[in-house]
């Protein structure tokens, strides 16, 4: 079953964002079941919104991305959980 993700990353900044994404893209199957990924800038930081295939693919991501991310000097503790709901639905128009 899907899964939509929503991650708000406080003190996080786009430029920090570019530079762990351009490090995970490093290794493509990093992303694997990612269905959609999204970054918005907010007020106080970034939000993340993703769609997975399952709850494993998210969770085996955020396992494999979340060393990467300490190295570059995000966070790894004391931060909001990111929210998750299963999904009823997903289509991409023109599809």
């Amino acid at each position: 079953m899907a899964i939509f993700m929503h991650a708000a990353i406080p003190g996080i900044t786009t430029d920090q964002y570019d530079a762990l994404n351009a490090k995970l893209q490093e290794t493509p199957e990093i992303f694997d079941g990612c269905i959609a990924h999204v970054c918005v800038p907010s007020s106080d930081g970034l939000d993340i919104y993703d769609v997975w295939e399952s709850e494993r693919h998210m969770s085996a991501f955020a396992e494999k991305m979340m060393p990467v991310a300490a190295s570059l000097g995000w966070p790894t503790s004391g931060g909001q959980q990111p929210e998750t709901t299963t999904v009823h639905n997903y289509w991409f128009p023109g599809a």
